[in-house]
């Protein structure tokens, strides 16, 4: 679950909370309950399947493991995951409407653990569906990808958004800009701001210890977005479908650990 992105990429570096060893491990905690928890729903996906019991699912595991849904409440949102069709881009409220064959599904949650949050996603087709939303899904996850293989200490922020940027674009597809990835740990939601689009080189740079939720949301049309009414649901303002991927990462001297990764994820 994201934020509405802020106008100013530039992050006050005072604000970013790093995170010790140990924390960071406590972090893992989380993020593999969250990736298992996904795992669990990726699987119940299929054409019938209703957003009401893909939540019970969701719910279900994190709870039976130890765990507590991150998103359940929070600022008022009614589910333990997001659920977005089609056009929907993220914030789609569970519901019992049956997903319907040829339809792009993303699925968003997230887990805390001993007071720790994990937060990933993941886009998939219901059915099957045609090659240009089957390449929509893959751009999506080579961009999360070519993001993570950025992040290591001196690397800026715009780092990552140009990364996610450059990669969608020579595809042919657009970034969402009004919404970005987050800063995660004691609270879901940390700074900095991570977009998902930017100049190299530009915004705060990362340190070892750093916390990102990175997560690409990609368009098949325009990058622009509609909010619906209940206050939730963001849509792709032309009607044309949306995929969005995400990974909870640390800051390492070595590079990027995933911590929401599992040996046999769906992302």
């Amino acid at each position: 679950m994201r934020e509405p992105a802020r106008k100013a990429m530039a992050t006050r570096s005072a604000m970013i909370i790093v995170k010790t060893p140990a924390e960071i491990q406590q972090m893992r905690l989380a993020g593999v309950l969250a990736a298992e928890a996904l795992r669990e729903v990726v699987r119940a996906v299929r054409p019938g399947v209703t957003g009401t019991q893909l939540n019970t699912i969701a719910e279900r595991y994190i709870r039976a493991h130890g765990g507590i849904p991150s998103f359940l409440g929070y600022r008022g949102f009614p589910a333990s995951i997001c659920i977005s069709v089609n056009d929907e881009v993220v914030h789609g409220i569970p519901d019992g409407t049956p997903l319907r064959a040829g339809a792009l599904v993303s699925l968003d949650l997230g887990a805390v653990v001993d007071g720790f949050h994990g937060d990933v996603a993941v886009t998939v087709p219901v059915g099957e569906v045609g090659p240009k939303l089957h390449r929509l899904v893959r751009v999506t996850r080579e961009a999360l990808s070519s993001a993570i293989d950025v992040v290591r200490p001196g690397a800026r922020l715009g780092d990552i958004g140009a990364a996610v940027q450059r990669h969608v674009e020579a595809a042919g597809f657009s970034v969402v800009r009004d919404f970005a990835g987050h800063g995660i740990g004691r609270a879901l939601h940390e700074e900095p701001q991570v977009p998902n689009f930017g100049e190299p080189g530009t915004a705060a740079a990362l340190r070892e210890g750093m916390t990102l939720a990175i997560e690409p949301m990609v368009n098949l049309g325009t990058h622009e977005v509609v909010m619906d009414e209940d206050g939730w649901t963001v849509r792709t303002k032309d009607g044309k479908p949306s995929a969005h991927c995400e990974h909870t990462v640390a800051v390492t001297a070595d590079g990027a650990m995933v911590l929401t990764a599992i040996p046999d994820g769906v992302i």
